[in-house]
């Protein structure tokens, strides 16, 4: 229900409303508090989360955007780490996408190319590969790759948090993460947390929310309100009905199955990056946390139906999948076509939710957070141009997730299954991507391919899939003697020292993990 309000609200912007819970509100909620919004105290947040709605708690991946994130709100990566069963992640092993061969599998690191502020190393893979057909274009340019095959860490004991010799970022527990967010958020940064039901809506005159009436007879006022009520869109979607704009003609993927798997023993290895292997209707992913694995099926319903793919699931996990539940979770792939409606802006699934192959939905979490408080207008008069800049910026962001989500199926040369072969059909190729790999069987991903200003996904990215992936190229010939060639084979031999130097000094990723729980990391 909705009520209208007369008479007008300050225009300065002092109270900030964070509706929902989960991850993404708690995000929210901290990251204003700390930033002090504007550097000063004239800010109040306040947080309202439902006793009754749960929350969807399955986002287990990150990027290395979580690092910054946790610094900025002042928790330090051993309370992290220690407080959500996390661990650490390196990238991404892409198992049986190219063909379902034997052999088939590719890593997207987090690590870029070695070398990539000097030169472009991909013009010179297809020389390479051509020799030594069995090497890995993400081992070739980076020694990233030999660290996830090895099962070793990204930093030793003796590093300062949040820093490395590789690129991380975090796998983590959920639930975990959302109390430690909501209890450093309360306690040490102010935010007023509400419990209560949202029974109805007043609006003001100029059509902005004005504040919210709860179950319990209390009201909440505030001057902007951050939506992070999830798949229920509260305000972004039943206040304001922005509408959705679905992307399921591109990513067939509408449900997940997800189940939690304790570890054999206190001593197994932990991968320290996201499994995603290929299935007959979509793909399994296995993240490895602290204390257990959590696993699930991404899957389109038109290629298998729920009980096939929860024995797939339980097929891929073993034997000791027999006694472990399961959980369902219906996926509608696309995004609001605004996320900053009047006062009102949406966050978290509120604003969208694709599948999480690249594990996007923190990030865009952390992204919209930073894009608010970093520029938070100090009145309502300038909210408008702030609007307006953000949901540009972030119609940009969504469009390209789903196009690199979707160069993932799109050069497969797997035809086994209708999934796959419907996945490769032209007519499931946005056009901007038809386009681009047009240009990249003549020229490699570069710099001069992403005009926007913040990419979410850069060229290196996209090198990592298109190479991986085997994609088939006719880059020009560059001559040996030419001195990006000389450049080239500069750095790949530096490559190798760097790997045999990462490989010979980084920890196995569990006796790190031990160790910080046991002795700490460095504070800085």
């Amino acid at each position: 229900m909705q009520k209208q309000q007369t008479g007008t609200k300050s225009d300065i912007i002092r109270t900030i409303v964070v509706v929902g819970g989960g991850s993404a509100g708690w995000i929210a909620a901290a990251r204003l508090a700390a930033k002090g919004a504007r550097g000063s105290d004239d800010i109040i947040v306040k947080l309202v989360e439902s006793a009754t709605v749960p929350t969807i708690g399955v986002g287990e991946g990150t990027w290395p955007t979580m690092r910054n994130t946790l610094a900025k709100i002042g928790i330090g990566e051993t309370e992290f780490l220690r407080s959500c069963d996390a661990a650490f992640k390196q990238g991404a092993r892409f198992v049986g996408w190219k063909d379902g061969s034997a052999r088939d599998a590719y890593y997207h690191p987090l690590n870029p190319p070695a070398g990539a502020a000097d030169l472009n190393l991909s013009p010179h893979w297809q020389a390479f590969v051509a020799e030594s057909p069995d090497r890995d274009f993400a081992d070739w340019v980076d020694f990233q790759q030999a660290l996830c095959d090895a099962g070793l860490a990204p930093k030793t004991i003796t590093a300062p948090e949040y820093g490395g010799v590789a690129n991380y970022a975090y796998h983590l527990d959920a639930g975990k993460f959302a109390t430690l967010l909501r209890e450093h958020a309360v306690g040490r940064l102010g935010v007023e947390h509400i419990i209560g039901d949202v029974t109805d809506v007043v609006m003001a005159d100029n059509g902005d929310i004005a504040s919210l009436d709860l179950a319990d007879g209390g009201s909440v006022a505030g001057d902007l309100f951050i939506d992070c009520t999830g798949f229920a869109a509260r305000l972004i979607g039943k206040v304001y009905g922005v509408p959705f704009r679905r992307c399921n003609d591109i990513l067939f993927a509408d449900r997940a199955i997800a189940m939690q798997v304790p570890y054999p023993d206190e001593n197994t290895p932990i991968t320290s990056h996201t499994v995603s292997t290929a299935s007959d209707a979509g793909w399994i992913w296995d993240i490895g946390l602290w204390a257990r694995r959590g696993t699930g099926y991404v899957y389109s319903s038109a290629h298998i139906d729920d009980d096939a793919a929860e024995a797939a699931l339980r097929a891929y996990v073993g034997p000791q999948a027999e006694h472990l539940s399961t959980r369902r979770i219906s996926i509608e792939a696309g995004h609001r076509e605004r996320f900053w409606q009047n006062n009102c802006v949406a966050v978290g699934l509120s604003a969208g939710f694709l599948e999480p192959l690249e594990a996007s939905a923190l990030m865009l979490v952390e992204a919209s957070m930073d894009a608010i408080a970093d520029r938070l207008p100090r009145t309502r008069g300038a909210m408008d141009t702030a609007a307006r800049q953000f949901n540009e910026s972030f119609r940009h962001h969504w469009e390209r997730i789903i196009e690199f989500l979707k160069l993932h199926y799109a050069i497969t040369k797997r035809t086994d299954t209708a999934f796959w072969r419907d996945n490769a059909a032209p007519e499931s190729i946005p056009d901007a991507l038809k386009e681009r790999l047009d240009l990249w069987r003549q020229h490699p991903p570069a710099p001069q391919d992403f005009a926007h200003a913040r990419e979410v996904f850069s060229w290196p990215s996209y090198q990592y899939v298109l190479h991986g992936m085997g994609f088939e190229t006719q880059y020009p010939t560059v001559a040996a003697s030419s001195p990006d060639a000389v450049l080239a084979r500069r750095w790949v031999g530096r490559i190798e020292r760097m790997r045999g130097d990462a490989v010979a000094q980084m920890p196995s990723h569990r006796s790190l993990l031990r160790a910080i729980r046991e002795h700490g990391l460095q504070a800085v």
